[in-house]
């Protein structure tokens, strides 16, 4: 993505600051967006996005061993989350 530069990227802006990045703002927007609504607000809304995420990736024809390898890195990171989550780790 366009916005996703990282510190080492960044331009120093007005008064020799390093600016943040777009997608830290939308970030932080987005946080105080949830914090001040209800999910039955936010909710349908995060799930469109994340929809249109998958569509997206569907829609791309990847090889299958391609696909093969995604699908292990995805286990892998999901399998951590999970063992983390019984652990009473975040």
């Amino acid at each position: 993505m366009t916005d996703s530069r990282t510190s080492e990227d960044a331009t120093k802006g007005p008064n020799d600051r390093f600016e943040r990045p777009p997608r830290y703002e939308a970030v932080v927007r987005w946080a105080e967006y949830i914090r001040d609504h209800p999910p039955e607000v936010w909710g349908p809304q995060q799930n469109a996005v994340v929809n249109g995420q998958i569509e997206s990736a569907q829609a791309i024809n990847l090889p299958a061993d391609e696909r093969k390898r995604v699908r292990s890195f995805a286990d892998d990171v999901l399998g951590t989350e999970h063992e983390d989550a019984a652990n009473g780790e975040r």
